[in-house]
């Protein structure tokens, strides 16, 4: 088709006008090159982003995943919708996982079918920008272990009738394994469990019970035990329409969880012997809050801190995961079940957000300084008796200038009504009474055993606590485990010296004679009256000791005399290090709530001692200056023994978590509400005294307070010896004999020539300076 007229102009005018637009650019843009650039148009700014999301493992440290499962919250900016919201584990979208919670995080999801190792969740928005958040999730096996080192071997598992407490099946692998299992009971009218099935006819028995929210409910509890870390686990919560399409109905649930730490002491090597009256925590169970328990958090099937921390990361893993994200998780439980909270709070922040640790110790391996003073201190004792029977020994309570620690001439001992120590008249200790056994079992390399052992497998092992912590402790040169047991340069009896209590005479020859521990390589098993069989085929006719009789363990001690004293131990070297370095001591690095609560149990010589409460708080103390965290009650003793009581210290818990979430700004000390304030109380639960100043003439040196007079405090040998009442000097800092003597360390005495000559045979090293 011809062109037209006016397209022809148009392409004569175009061909005229290129040319010169083209001569124009170049004479703009010549720079001595055959070049040509042309400046683009600026793109549009970018939007600025309306925030930044935020992604966290809720069930536990991102790192120490477990099972395959995670919950997980995520924040995000409030302008973007929640439909926007978009999460993906390893390039997959699992947005359908996540619901809005209207709490802390703007959606929380359960996350599953983890892979072992490292898996990556991103989040991302899919309408206005915001800078997404991504979080690596490392799984590990639901038998462990994630961070405590290579497991046991040999490693037994709980017996038939130890898993019948729990309900559990029959062990399905090496690694100790049992089928989980999902149970129902109700709580009957007579305080009893009995079992329950949803949809079925109202029990007429069936008791019921108001949470602490207010709410009456009929008193049935979702039951699931299994293994997590290779221990046998329990979860319980108060679930009183069951489940509903497979998910327990948590409608009476408080949202706090317990986590109930038992006590107990042991040497590892078994999968333990869980306690149903724990797991089932009635009182806990009644008031709406979920219970978690395993015997991996028992001190009575280990004593490994490093593994029973790992333990509890696993089963709170476990709950969060499955049931849902708690309010707060506070911690309970006595003796080692104190320990552990005051250890796993340091260690392991965000595991219990509070505690209410009962007739606790600060930690474990800083009483093995004194209690293994016991044996050695009792023996000295004892063998002055029987020089002269006469002596101010006979009159146990004397023994207490000593080993620090309550005696009394009223308590029954074995070892005495048994005949084996005839010299020995009536009377006890908390030495004698509560620690015998207990120095050998920590450190003996031959005591221990465990239940199901054979003979073969107990001779093969190395039982002391520090072999447990092999991976911590590590080996010495001789083959054993690295221990910190230490009393190099220790004056036993100082303050009794100084006192006037013993006599010069008495100083030295105690120092003298005590010894120390034998190397392990040199241990043998112990005898009678540790194992009571032996007791029973003594030959009274023929001499028995130590070679029979030996509630000392002296065949495992150097034991010396004025003439030639017995050498003192030194600590393995890199060993206190690593107790410190691993978290095994309470360093006082506690920032959570915490009320210790202990009956008064000084008169029975129980070994919970009551000195145990201000070591803890003189270890705050001395981390940052503030104890503000921690209240300390006593109460007289009583049948009822500390059940109401532990009660009522959740319900002041209760009251200082809500303070603190509402006040995050705020140190744990200053939302600490008007209760929570250290106080004593009588047997009944009445309050005798309660304030500031009740435990003053303890951490100071003012007059007693109303519960310091009312509950006397005791002390250690080592205290006895000059060390602080914290207990945690594994081996002092040693001084010149004649610097200690300059300083005024023996009071009145000045020893002269010949005695000090004799101090320095006993101390070649010096003597212990603690300030």
């Amino acid at each position: 088709m011809p062109a037209s007229p006016a397209g022809a102009v148009s392409r004569r005018i175009l061909s005229f006008l290129v040319p010169i637009a083209c001569a124009l650019a170049l004479a703009a843009c010549d720079n001595g090159s055959n070049t040509i650039a042309i400046e683009p148009p600026a793109p549009p700014p970018e939007p600025e982003p309306l925030g930044a999301f935020s992604a966290a493992v809720v069930s536990s440290p991102p790192d120490a995943v477990s099972g395959g499962t995670a919950r997980v919250g995520i924040g995000a900016p409030a302008e973007l919708p929640d439909e926007d919201i978009v999460v993906e584990l390893d390039g997959e979208d699992i947005t359908d996982r996540f619901r809005a919670t209207g709490g802390k995080f703007r959606l929380l999801g359960r996350v599953e079918g983890l892979a072992e190792g490292e898996n990556r969740l991103r989040v991302t928005s899919a309408g206005e920008p915001v800078t997404p958040a991504e979080l690596t999730l490392v799984n590990h096996p639901e038998t462990g272990p994630i961070f405590s080192g290579p497991q046991q071997d040999p490693f037994l598992c709980a017996t038939d009738n130890h898993r019948a407490n729990l309900e559990l099946g029959p062990i399905l692998d090496e690694q100790c394994s049992v089928e989980r299992v999902v149970s129902f009971k109700y709580r009957t009218t007579a305080g009893a469990w009995a079992d329950w099935e949803p949809g079925q006819a109202r029990p007429e028995d069936m008791a019921t019970t108001t949470t602490n929210d207010g709410e009456t409910v009929d008193f049935i509890v979702r039951w699931e035990r299994g293994t997590l870390n290779r221990f046998l686990y329990s979860l319980a919560v108060l679930v009183p329409g069951g489940d509903v399409d497979g998910e327990p109905d948590l409608a009476a649930w408080n949202r706090r969880l317990i986590y109930y730490f038992q006590g107990g002491v042991a040497i590892g090597r078994y999968q333990g012997d869980p306690s149903q009256r724990r797991a089932l925590y009635v009182d806990g169970l009644g008031a709406g809050y979920a219970i978690a328990y395993s015997t991996g958090t028992k001190t009575g099937t280990h004593y490994n801190l490093e593994v029973g921390g790992e333990t509890a990361i696993m089963v709170k893993d476990r709950f969060v995961s499955a049931y849902g994200m708690p309010d707060y998780t506070v911690g309970v439980g006595g003796s080692g079940g104190g320990i552990q909270q005051y250890v796993y709070g340091q260690n392991h922040p965000g595991l219990i957000d509070a505690g209410v640790p009962q007739y606790s110790y600060p930690d474990m391996i800083t009483q093995t300084i004194h209690i293994g003073d016991c044996e050695l201190l009792e023996r000295w004792i004892d063998f002055q008796l029987q020089a002269d029977p006469n002596s101010k020994w006979a009159d146990w309570n004397n023994r207490s200038w000593l080993i620090g620690l309550n005696a009394n001439n009223e308590v029954p001992n074995d070892v005495i009504d048994f005949g084996l120590t005839p010299w020995v008249p009536p009377g006890s200790s908390e030495c004698t009474a509560s620690w015998r056994g207990l120095s050998p079992l920590a450190l003996n390399p031959n005591f221990g055993t465990a239940p199901g052992i054979s003979d073969a497998q107990q001779a093969e092992v190395e039982w002391t606590h520090f072999a447990d912590l092999i991976n911590i402790y590590g080996r010495a040169e001789d083959g054993f485990a690295r221990s910190t047991w230490d009393n190099v340069g220790v004056q036993y009896g100082l303050q009794a010296l100084r006192d006037g209590n013993i006599t010069p005479a008495e100083f030295l020859d105690l120092n003298a004679s005590i010894g120390s521990w034998k190397p392990e390589a040199e241990m043998v098993q112990e005898g009678c009256p540790f194992f009571i069989d032996l007791c029973f085929a003594l030959d009274f006719e023929q001499p028995l000791y130590p070679d029979q009789i030996d509630p000392w363990s002296w065949r495992n001690a150097n034991v010396g005399s004025l003439e030639n004293p017995a050498p003192r131990r030194a600590a393995d070297p890199g060993a206190i290090e690593r107790a410190f370095d691993s978290g095994m001591v309470n360093r006082g690095e506690i920032e959570i709530p915490l009320i210790d609560v202990r009956p008064y149990l000084e008169e029975e010589l129980d070994m919970h001692n009551t000195h145990q409460s201000f070591a803890a708080r003189q270890r705050l103390l001395n981390h940052d200056g503030d104890a503000s965290n921690q209240v300390i009650w006593f109460q007289e003793p009583s049948e009822a023994d500390i059940a109401a009581l532990t009660m009522e210290a959740f319900a002041v818990i209760d009251e200082w978590m809500a303070n603190i979430a509402a006040n995050p700004e705020r140190s744990v000390g200053e939302n600490r509400p008007d209760a929570a304030v250290d106080a004593c109380f009588d047997a009944g639960g009445g309050v005798i005294a309660a304030g500031d100043d009740v435990w003053n003439g303890i951490l100071d040196d003012g007059e007693p307070g109303a519960c310091t007079a009312q509950f006397p405090v005791y002390s250690t040998s080592r205290i006895v010896a000059g060390a602080p009442i914290t207990g945690d000097v594994f081996k002092c800092e040693l001084q010149p004999l004649a610097e200690a003597i300059d300083g005024g360390v023996y009071g009145d005495w000045m020893p002269g020539a010949q005695e000090q000559a004799a101090l320095e045979a006993i101390f070649p090293d010096g003597v212990c300076r603690y300030d």
